[in-house]
């Protein structure tokens, strides 16, 4: 995983580009290795790795680990240098409350100043999604790119609307975070769930008007989503080492431990 990539386009801009420019290269290849899982939560990232790994002088690698430290997919310590931003079952779990506040917001907006036009995108962003395959195998999950593609684009599509680019670039930031959640945890097929059907209700209470509903299967649609990573992030956890009490505790008699 930590072996250099060599990217053509990256390698290319090093001998023709501004350092700008180069910075704007190496910082969209980290943005997507981050939010991809490529480069995994808490793993430091050495200004050498990062030059080598993408081919580039030492400016254009700083210039993009402190964009992403703003960005909040990167942490910056204190005499220590950068590392790629943590993530825990409360970060999600904050993220998700998060989300569902603003969203909502954004939402409402887009409905209250509905038109043909945005309904239409709306209609073709979501049959778009329907014909691609979540999975890229039946059995068992492999990730599919172009359906991540695409259901970021239908999610943006909702709130295009809203009237506010701020509004806007802020949910589009937490879109791309809930992605890095859900490729870090180990995901699997849920035939159980229908996501194409909770993508409908959305649409449907959108284009027929009604904020309350539409925000309610919006709501739903995230804390579903969730619960089955939270799941899979416990089923990953280490198991806990028991204290030396309690391993002391198992070998007392049942009548000394309240039994």
């Amino acid at each position: 995983m930590n072996e250099p990539i060599i990217d053509s386009a990256t390698t290319k801009a090093a001998s023709t580009e501004s350092p700008s420019t180069l910075a704007t290269a190496v910082y969209e290849r980290l943005r997507r290795d981050i939010l991809g899982g490529v480069l995994r939560p808490g793993q430091k990232l050495q200004v050498e790795f990062v030059r080598d790994r993408y081919r580039v002088g030492n400016s254009p690698v700083r210039e993009a680990l402190s964009r992403l430290s703003s960005d909040g997919l990167v942490e910056r310590r204190e005499q220590r240098g950068f590392y790629v931003a943590p993530i825990s079952a409360d970060d999600l779990r904050e993220l998700i409350k998060t989300r569902c506040w603003v969203e909502a917001i954004a939402l409402r907006e887009s409905i209250a100043a509905r038109t043909s036009e945005w309904e239409e995108g709306l209609v073709l962003a979501l049959h778009r999604l329907s014909r691609v395959p979540r999975s890229l195998n039946s059995e068992s999950y492999a990730t599919n790119p172009e359906w991540e593609r695409l259901h970021r684009a239908f999610h943006i599509a909702l709130i295009r609307n809203c009237g506010s680019r701020w509004l806007l670039a802020f949910c589009e930031g937490m879109i791309d975070q809930a992605y890095r959640h859900r490729q870090l945890a180990v995901a699997k097929i849920y035939p159980e769930r229908n996501e194409a059907g909770e993508h409908r209700a959305i649409v449907q209470a959108a284009i027929e008007g009604d904020a309350d509903a539409a925000v309610r299967e919006l709501e739903a649609h995230y804390q579903r989503t969730a619960k089955i990573i939270l799941e899979c992030m416990d089923s990953a956890a280490p198991p806990q080492t028991l204290p030396r009490r309690g391993r002391a505790a198992r070998k007392q008699p049942a009548r000394l431990r309240g039994a």
